[in-house]
């Protein structure tokens, strides 16, 4: 990618695609700083290009950090691509990250219907549904997650024994046993 990129001699909006596929490289590599300046170089090449602007904003969510950022690109790419499950799926991410659970369902459950095998997509929606106490609904979402993994692929893109520990404990432990905060409830005073 980067020989492609350095046979410009300036700047130009095609090479927004090279930017945005060496970030994927170096992100997938654990070059995470390198990543970041690669999909921000490809939006100022191509501001509003839904593809860049979720998987930047979704690895954002991913990582916990800058999530209002993240929730503005999100939803600039939902607005680019309505019926882009895996953008749906960012955006109630996105949402539940923020500790939104009850905005965060609806957009789940439209991610759920337009990729309604997807491993991830299933899980995400069990912890959205886990987070607004609809129990039995998140146990039959994490079923569906852990049904759907392709054991061939090593993509690690969904952990299915953290999956089968929801099951076991509920979110709520898996959480604690992560070291992570608990989920705030929806409108809690405390």
């Amino acid at each position: 990618y980067t020989k492609a990129l350095d046979t410009f001699a300036e700047p130009d909006r095609a090479q927004w695609f090279l930017y945005y596929a060496r970030g994927i490289s170096n992100e997938r590599l654990g070059n995470w700083d390198a990543a970041e300046a690669d999909f921000r170089a490809a939006l100022d090449l191509n501001p509003d290009q839904p593809q860049v602007l979720n998987y930047l904003g979704y690895s954002l969510v991913e990582q916990k950090t800058k999530l209002d950022e993240a929730l503005d690109m999100i939803e600039r790419a939902v607005a680019a691509r309505p019926d882009s499950g895996y953008i749906v799926d960012s955006l109630g991410w996105v949402l539940y990250r923020l500790g939104r659970y009850d905005e965060a369902v609806g957009h789940m459950e439209r991610a759920a219907e337009l990729m309604p095998i997807d491993p991830v997509v299933n899980d995400h929606l069990g912890d959205v549904y886990w987070a607004v106490g609809r129990g039995r609904e998140a146990e039959f979402q994490w079923h569906r997650a852990l049904s759907f993994i392709d054991h061939e692929d090593a993509s690690g893109d969904i952990d299915p024994d953290r999956v089968r520990r929801k099951l076991e404990v509920g979110l709520d432990v898996v959480l604690q046993e992560e070291g992570a905060p608990p989920l705030r409830v929806a409108n809690d005073d405390g």
